[in-house]
């Protein structure tokens, strides 16, 4: 199986509090390699494009947190104002373009056999709260998007990475100019 290359984005929750070289290493640890890395400040048209959006993502997001707020026995309209699936998931993507913009981001492209699964695997499930121990999330944090929302902000989760090739050719090209991704030979790549 040939390489692969992802993003791995350490969100400003991840750098402000002081884990963004924990939370590299678990990704080297593995064997997998960093060919491009920079420290940036993103503006709101960038992070819109980072987190595009459609009418079945804000829906699905939506009734998501509408299942959340059943589950828990939560008053949906006290926090959004409204029990439409549309108008919450319009509510938490402007939740997570404010996170994306509220400090600096370590961006990262990521290589190696499988790093895209690898990746979303070493990071946990997107909800803290139900991420395995032993993962990013799961050793790391603890919210869960309800929480998240009572508060009127996205989940702290600490990193992002892309969940398949199309998004991670798509998330690399937005991130990263072609120039900025360098080759190089690791010395445990023969045995990882």
């Amino acid at each position: 199986m040939e390489k692969e290359k992802t993003l791995v984005l350490v969100k400003p929750d991840g750098l402000i509090r002081g884990l963004s070289g924990k939370i590299i290493s678990r990704f080297e640890k593995v064997g997998l390699k960093i060919v491009a890395m920079k420290l940036v400040r993103v503006n709101d048209d960038f992070a819109k494009k980072h987190y595009p959006v459609t009418d079945e993502w804000y829906e699905k997001v939506g009734n998501n947190t509408l299942d959340d707020c059943k589950k828990y026995n939560f008053d949906v309209k006290k926090t959004f104002g409204t029990s439409n699936p549309k108008e919450i998931g319009k509510k938490v993507h402007e939740w997570n373009v404010n996170m994306l913009t509220s400090n600096p981001v370590i961006a990262m492209v990521i290589e190696g056999v499988h790093a895209i699964e690898t990746t979303r695997k070493i990071a946990g499930e997107t909800v803290p709260r139900v991420a395995i121990p032993g993962t990013i999330r799961g050793d790391y944090t603890s919210c869960s998007a309800l929480s998240s929302n009572i508060k009127g902000r996205a989940i702290h989760n600490l990193v992002h990475t892309s969940k398949n090739q199309e998004e991670a050719n798509f998330e690399i090209n937005l991130w990263f100019d072609e120039s900025e991704i360098l080759e190089y030979k690791k010395l445990d790549e023969d045995c990882i």
